[in-house]
């Protein structure tokens, strides 16, 4: 997919999040601190680095795509 069809592409709700950040960031210094909420699951949590934040986006979104677990028949 080329840059600009990528661009064209749908938004999902499933993945979006709301990143509120504290008033202590400082985006060019490197110090990045808030919450940040998944706005489909209402999963959150607090992060003190970008790292943070990042992995709790790439925890939610790797779930949104596994598929979901089958129930077992008794």
């Amino acid at each position: 997919m080329s840059q600009q069809q990528a661009a064209k592409a749908p938004l999902s709700v499933h993945w979006a999040f709301v990143v509120h950040f504290r008033l202590s960031t400082d985006i060019a210094q490197g110090q990045i601190a808030g919450r940040v909420e998944h706005v489909v699951s209402g999963q959150s949590t607090h992060f003190d680095s970008l790292e943070e934040l990042l992995a709790f986006i790439g925890r939610v979104l790797a779930n949104m795509r596994a598929p979901p677990r089958r129930r077992r028949s008794s």
